[in-house]
Order: structure tokens, then C-alpha cells, then sequence
């Protein structure tokens, strides 16, 4: 895709720590912007920070969990303090739980309720604010899902409903405001968001990958693990950073140029 020039600019990335969060916060700054790293590993959150420091770009990481509302205004003032504006936040912490409804808990309910749901709305909340009070024009993006799309798909897709329709609703009500929103929607994406589902389902990725590390369910699966997964199923399943391009596609436009929504999916449906 042409160069995105985000000079300048400063970002906000939650759930940075991996995955697609990771590969976001890693375009953002390959393009020029300074961008919050957060996340709730430590080691994770400053790996990431490095890798991009290392690579020419400029990040600072915040330790945070998203489900106490509250932590977000630290995500805020540290792109404001580091850069003395706010231009980008994206809304990409999240959590699934891929089993039914019968068979699950509360706690896994408001675990992805929480997270996906109402991390997002304080976030951007926090970020309009900002925004505002800074006077340039901004853009908050909304990691949403295909399963957004499905009426069948569960709590997790109920949730990502939710941020569609907090999406749309934002639209309407910053009509007035130079800010846009946009709502990714990912097909299945080789990250760790799945470390929740079925441990049959991990342990068949783990072998496909030909790299012999346990499986532990609601555990990260090791970097390499995921990279050979999806170079051995592409055709069912991208990579992180394919949504990273489509975020900075998004956040690359003009000002009179407004991208609501993108589906990005792999050529062929997931059988898993």
C-alpha cells in the first residue's frame, strides 16, 4: 500500500501486547506516529515497546486492565503528555470465549462484556475528549469481528455487535466533530485471542505448526506457533498484520475522505 505519513501524530493502542494490537502499534510507528502501548503482561507490553524503539520508531507502555474503566485516562494522558495531542485510539482489547451459553459462566460473560464492550466505550470516551480539547482532527478505530455479522455467534459475537452499533451511534453523534470512526471487522487472524476455545482446537494448530510446545488452556501459544499455524492454513486464516494495513488505510485518508466500516477476511471459511 502507498506510505501512510503519521509525523507528528500520536496514538493510543489497547491490548497492544500481541497479535493484532501488536502489529498496529508497530505500523502506527513505522509510519511516524508515537504510540501508547497497553496491555495487562508486562514482559509483553515492554517487548513490544522495544521492537518498535528498535526498529527507529517511538512507543511508551502502559501496564493496565482494561476491566476497571478507570485506567483508561492514563492511556490518554500519556499520549498527551509524550506529544501534547491525542490523533488516533484504537479500541483493540479483547476476549473470547467460544463455547456455548449453556455451558459457560458469568464470569466469562462479563469477562468479555467488560473488555469488549465496556473498555471500548471508556476509551473512546476518554479519546473524544482528548480530541477535543486538542483541537486536531481524529480518528478512533473500533476492532470489531466478523462474528459481528452472524446472528448466531454467540456472547463473543453479541459483544462485537455491541461495537458495531456503538460504532454507528458514535457516527451520528460527531457529525459535528472532525473525528471519524471506524469499525475493523477480522476473519480469523493467527493470534492468541483464541486461546480460550476448545484445547482439541489448540493442540491441532500447535501440531499443524510442526513445533512441539504444551497446550495449556487460556495460555499464550508461542509466537512461532502462530506464524507457522497460518503459513500452513492461509487460505483460512491471516495474519495480524494484514488488519494492521487495513487500520492504516483507514486512519491514512484524507480528512474529506471517511471510511466507516472494513471486512477483512481470509479467502475461505474456517472449518476449524
Amino acid at each position: 500500500m502507498s506510505h501512510v505519513d503519521l509525523q507528528g501524530k500520536s496514538a493510543v493502542v489497547t491490548g497492544a501486547s500481541s497479535g493484532i494490537g501488536r502489529a498496529i502499534a508497530e505500523q502506527l510507528a513505522a509510519s511516524g506516529a508515537f504510540v501508547v502501548v497497553s496491555g495487562r503482561d508486562a514482559t509483553a507490553v515492554t517487548d513490544v515497546v522495544d521492537r518498535i524503539t528498535a526498529a527507529g520508531g517511538r512507543a511508551t507502555g502502559l501496564v493496565v486492565d482494561l476491566r476497571d474503566p478507570s485506567t483508561v485516562q492514563s492511556l490518554v494522558d500519556a499520549a498527551v503528555n509524550a506529544t501534547g495531542r491525542l490523533d488516533i485510539f484504537v479500541n483493540n482489547a479483547g476476549v473470547s470465549y467460544l463455547g456455548t451459553i449453556l455451558d459457560a459462566d458469568v464470569d466469562q460473560w462479563r469477562n468479555m462484556l467488560e473488555t469488549n464492550v465496556l473498555a471500548l466505550l471508556a476509551g473512546t470516551k476518554a479519546a473524544v475528549v482528548a480530541m477535543r480539547e486538542g483541537g486536531h482532527p481524529g480518528h478512533i478505530v473500533n476492532i470489531s469481528s466478523v462474528a459481528a455479522l452472524d446472528p448466531n455467534s454467540g456472547v463473543y459475537g453479541a459483544t462485537k455487535h455491541a461495537v458495531n452499533v456503538i460504532s454507528n451511534t458514535l457516527r451520528q453523534e460527531l457529525v459535528n466533530d472532525p473525528i471519524k470512526i471506524t469499525s475493523v471487522m477480522p476473519g480469523l487472524v493467527a493470534t492468541n485471542i483464541g486461546r480460550n476455545v476448545d484445547p482439541a482446537i489448540l493442540a491441532g494448530l500447535v501440531a499443524m505448526s510442526g513445533i512441539d510446545v504444551p497446550v495449556v488452556p487460556g495460555e499464550r501459544l508461542p509466537d512461532e506457533v502462530l506464524v507457522s499455524a497460518q503459513a500452513a492454513l492461509s487460505e483460512i486464516m491471516i495474519r495480524p498484520e494484514d488488519i494492521a494495513e487495513a487500520v492504516l488505510f483507514a486512519v491514512g485518508q484524507p480528512v474529506s475522505v471517511d471510511v466507516t466500516d472494513i471486512v477483512v477476511r481470509p479467502v475461505k471459511p474456517a472449518n476449524l
